[in-house]
């Protein structure tokens, strides 16, 4: 894949991240464990800018995956979003995380709206899907203001840091995209 540089307004910038970021995004995952941990695997595993580093370079590595991009506000690094791609089935996945002091503006709403918009305008993709563990009420207000429906919960579906934990599936389908846009 391309990189990317949205210029969503009102000072939001998402933009595929660089070696050269490796820094910031570190520093801010560093500054967030103790919220990342109770629903990130790879927050445990992020010990130093190396590993934030061999993060963005596999994610450019990747030929189909748009995974390594950061929402950026007023210049300042909010925090990372990216998108998984299985182009077999024409889907794909929108996974995020934002730094505590970004909550609570949109930023992460506004960023999936354009992955969204993203996926089924631009690369034809027929499904796109969220998901979260059954605790993380935040990420799973995000699904329900995209519009995306939940369609069931698989038990322990997800590993954390803290464990299994359940996670919830959110949908959305192509022809559910254009109705919401029309």
């Amino acid at each position: 894949m391309n990189p990317i540089y949205w210029d969503l307004g009102d000072g939001l910038v998402v933009r595929t991240f660089t070696p050269d970021d490796a820094e910031e995004s570190f520093a801010l995952v560093d500054a967030n464990r103790e919220r990342l941990r109770p629903w990130m695997i790879w927050e445990p595993h992020t010990l130093s800018p190396d590993d934030s580093r061999a993060f963005i370079l596999r994610s450019l590595a990747s030929e189909t995956d748009l995974e390594g991009n950061g929402m950026w506000l007023d210049g300042r690094l909010a925090g990372g979003i990216g998108m998984r791609i299985d182009a077999g089935d024409s889907a794909g996945e929108i996974g995020y995380w934002v730094g505590g002091e970004f909550e609570g503006r949109g930023i992460v709403t506004r960023a999936c709206r354009r992955f969204l918009r993203f996926a089924f305008e631009e690369l034809g993709l027929h499904r796109m899907e969220l998901c979260a563990a059954t605790g993380n009420e935040r990420s799973r207000a995000v699904a329900e203001r995209l519009g995306m429906r939940q369609e069931g919960v698989l038990r322990d579906g997800v590993r954390t840091p803290e464990g299994f934990k359940d996670l919830v599936i959110y949908g959305l389908l192509d022809d559910e995209w254009r109705a919401q846009r029309a």
